[in-house]
């Protein structure tokens, strides 16, 4: 990748993994579905059951040859999030909750401005985290123990 296609990478994802989208140009156009993979390195998307594409397959030593039907990625500008009320394609916009929380919402003409949930398919993790307390990990009394007391200042580092 050159430089100049690295400065149009972008930085601020508001499309991810698992969301709802209707494809807006292209031979599926007015069709949705659901967000299985975003290649960020090429600022594309892959829908499920959209934009296919026949592939010869060359056959090898571990698999058989022949010609397969592929899901294409698709450029991220054709896409756009379905508004989970109405139901049409809207851009998506970012808003913090009296709580503090960042919610997605739902933005432009005829849109509901209905809060974008996120998908459950991000809440689960590939690697379940460990419950094994292994030998690099820090006792739980050694991790509670207070070691600063703000009133007094004791425990901070003579500078």
């Amino acid at each position: 990748m050159g430089w100049k296609s690295a400065q149009k990478l972008i930085h601020h994802w508001k499309i991810l993994r698992g969301d709802n989208v209707m494809i807006i140009r292209g031979k599926d156009k007015g069709e949705t579905g659901l967000v299985k993979r975003v290649v960020r390195s090429q600022n594309r998307v892959i829908v499920e059951g959209k934009n296919l594409v026949k592939k010869h397959i060359k056959q090898g030593q571990g698999h058989e040859g022949g010609i397969f039907t592929v899901e294409a990625p698709l450029h991220v500008s054709n896409v756009q999030v379905v508004d989970p009320v109405t139901g049409k394609p809207c851009k998506v916009g970012i808003k913090y909750l009296e709580d503090g929380s960042k919610v997605r919402v739902a933005r432009g003409n005829g849109t509901s401005g209905s809060i974008i949930p996120r998908p459950e398919i991000l809440k689960m993790r590939t690697t379940p985290r460990p419950t094994v307390v292994g030998p690099k990990d820090t006792p739980i009394d050694v991790v509670l123990e207070k070691t600063y007391d703000p009133t007094t200042g004791k425990g901070m580092p003579d500078l």
